[in-house]
């Protein structure tokens, strides 16, 4: 059996992938056909005209999907580990509803073209990244907490987000000056830069800030590789009104076997 055949491993690989990819091939796609320069654009300069507009947001909201269940997966896992520890059990919450607030903002990046609804657009980055990176703090102090071995990897990767996300507050910032028309009108929509034109330094802090952050997060969802190699998936069917032949279980018990069949 490979790796990413164990258990629930091939979950977190698929997000990271997928997300990947819909950075990538819309990125190569884009400067193929000119639609923006090579040197660092935004992610989302490259799925701004079609085609690769399609492909941006197919493979986001896919990776939407798969964030909410790699996230969700990640949450039930933690409760397993410490079925008994209200502060930890409070804390993974926390983290599941910044998760889950993360993906919804991917999905509004997705949906929302920078071109066309630039204010919702910013929106959904702030979003994803703000919300994203307290997931990480969460994960990572959950982490430290009750699985010790994997917390300096994802302490080095939320330092790295913390390097970058300054990147946040930059992308932010840098995103608001060049809509606010102080270097010059038209520059939200503009695709193609030069050195020499007014913002172009603004503009490449931004956006090398942009790509280091999603990255960042992507590799963080790396170190769930070993844990979800633990975990098995299984279904429990209950017929309201016809009780099932076998003995019934407990609501508790129930609740961690969902999805948790094997050991852990």
């Amino acid at each position: 059996m490979w790796w990413f055949q164990q258990g629930l491993s091939i979950l977190p690989v698929a997000l990271v992938l997928c997300s990947a990819t819909a950075f990538v091939v819309p990125y190569v796609t884009a400067v193929l056909l000119r639609h923006v320069d090579p040197l660092v654009p935004y992610i989302s300069d490259t799925g701004t005209i079609p085609p690769e507009r399609c492909l941006f947001g197919i493979l986001l909201n896919v990776s939407a999907l798969l964030g909410v269940a790699t996230v969700f997966v990640h949450y039930k896992y933690v409760c397993v580990l410490n079925p008994e520890n209200p502060g930890i059990l409070r804390l993974n919450r926390l983290g599941l509803a910044l998760g889950w607030s993360s993906c919804f903002g991917l999905c509004i990046i997705a949906n929302f073209q920078k071109c066309v609804l630039y204010s919702v657009h910013v929106l959904g980055a702030s979003v994803t990244f703000g919300t994203g990176a307290l997931y990480m703090l969460a994960q990572t102090a959950l982490s430290f907490q009750a699985q010790p071995r994997r917390a300096r990897p994802r302490l080095a990767l939320l330092l790295w987000a913390g390097c970058s996300g300054g990147s946040s507050i930059l992308v932010f910032v840098s995103s608001v000056l060049l809509g606010s028309g102080i270097y010059g009108p038209g520059l939200v929509q503009k695709l193609h830069w030069q050195p020499q034109e007014r913002g172009y330094i603004p503009h490449m802090i931004s956006t090398i800030s942009e790509w280091s952050l999603a990255f960042s997060f992507l590799s963080f969802f790396l170190t769930y590789i070993q844990d979800f190699q633990t975990i098995s998936l299984r279904a429990v069917v209950t017929l309201q009104g016809h009780p099932l032949q076998h003995s019934p279980q407990s609501p508790e018990n129930e609740e961690q076997g969902l999805l948790f069949a094997g050991s852990i």
